[in-house]
């Protein structure tokens, strides 16, 4: 069979009904048009704020679409959660040009999910192997340093090794549900000390406070204009430049509702601080918080405990709360591997940083394997 590639500069030249016949089925919220293209059309991923889109669509010989990759020339490597900064300041310290770079990836967001997407009963092999492709080509001609994709599937992950990418790893924080009924009965799995604190984390955070948990209708742009000032808040105090701007959450509010649960914490009837997740087919996707009170615990509370309760409430597997944070093993966050792979185009830079990941590569593997044999927190006692 003959494949025709398009590239697109908006997810809207698309469409949503030909993005979303292959992107539905993954059951992944990020990868949908409707948050796709309210990155970009809110203004939040758009090429002013160094997304430029470069969508691949994949038509069979009828023209249909049969494939599509999230795909954007990138003028930083902000918002990525994989850092290649340094990667960036050797090559250009050498006279290269590391910037634009294509990126396949869902802006703002390091969560795994699949990346090249295919149509119900085209085949995905052969999908994803056109797209690759057409991404490298567009590397050529374009004549950009590189092609990352970041948070790809693991089987995409090893795809991309076959293909000659480079590939590495990181560690991210999974709580996994047991065929849990209710929170204690995850609390019963841990040990005795590790559930007395958890229970007297819960109880100092939820004092005084309402804590409810909103989705579909039941949120409204009151509650989106009190998170958003939460993210500000916070934004400004640890990072410097929050990314969304407040039509995103519009956006997703109005589209989305149904896959979001977001967790308000109200004083006295005012919202004090916020936590948003999305709702995956089996998992639950925390992203965003953010608070105006200094409470102690109560980012563990409205991040960690309260997403436990509603992915055991709900009936899914699991609950990814983002990047980083070691403190998450204590609340019953274990080790998980996440990916990406990496095609540098000129071998001045791709083979340092090829020595770069083989040298990596072990310390991530230690890192991995002392955190999982240790779980003390899950020893009975």
């Amino acid at each position: 069979m003959s494949f025709t590639l398009q590239v697109h500069d908006g997810i809207a030249a698309i469409g949503r009904d030909a993005w979303d016949a292959c992107a539905a089925p993954s059951g992944d919220p990020f990868v949908s048009y409707d948050f796709l293209d309210a990155c970009e059309a809110s203004g939040s991923a758009v090429p002013s704020q160094g997304w430029a889109a470069r969508h691949l669509s994949l038509h069979d010989e009828g023209g249909a679409v049969i494939g599509v990759m999230p795909l954007y020339l990138k003028g930083h490597s902000q918002g990525e959660y994989v850092f290649d900064h340094a990667w960036a300041d050797a090559y250009e310290r050498v006279g290269g040009r590391y910037y634009p770079k294509l990126l396949g990836a869902v802006p703002f967001t390091p969560v795994t999910g699949p990346r090249f997407l295919n149509a119900p009963g085209a085949e995905a092999g052969a999908v994803r192997e056109a797209l690759l492709q057409g991404a490298l080509t567009l590397v050529e001609r374009l004549g950009v340093s590189s092609l990352h994709v970041n948070f790809p599937t693991e089987p995409e992950w090893r795809a991309m090794i076959d293909a000659g990418l480079l590939p590495r790893r990181d560690i991210q924080y999974v709580w996994r549900n047991a065929g849990y009924g209710a929170f204690d009965d995850f609390l019963a799995a841990l040990s005795s000390n590790r559930r007395k604190t958890i229970r007297r984390e819960r109880r100092e955070a939820q004092a005084g406070l309402d804590i409810r948990v909103l989705t579909g209708a039941e949120i409204t742009e009151a509650h989106w204009d009190a998170f958003f000032a939460f993210y500000m808040d916070t934004g400004d105090r640890k990072w410097g430049r929050p990314y969304l701007t407040r039509d995103f959450f519009a956006r997703v509010g109005a589209s989305m509702a149904d896959r979001i649960a977001l967790v308000m914490a109200f004083e006295d009837r005012a919202p004090v601080a916020g936590a948003l997740n999305f709702i995956g087919r089996d998992a639950l996707y925390g992203r965003q918080w953010g608070t105006l009170v200094g409470r102690p615990f109560l980012h563990f509370e409205l991040c960690y405990y309260q997403a436990i309760d509603f992915a055991i409430a709900r009936g899914l597997s699991r609950v990814e709360a983002g990047a980083q944070g070691q403190h998450k093993i204590a609340r019953g966050y274990l080790p998980s591997p996440v990916y990406s792979a990496h095609f540098i185009a000129d071998p001045a830079l791709r083979d340092p940083v090829a020595r770069y990941l083989e040298q990596e590569r072990p310390a991530v593997e230690a890192e991995m394997q002392a955190m999982t044999v240790d779980l003390s927190p899950y020893r009975q006692g």
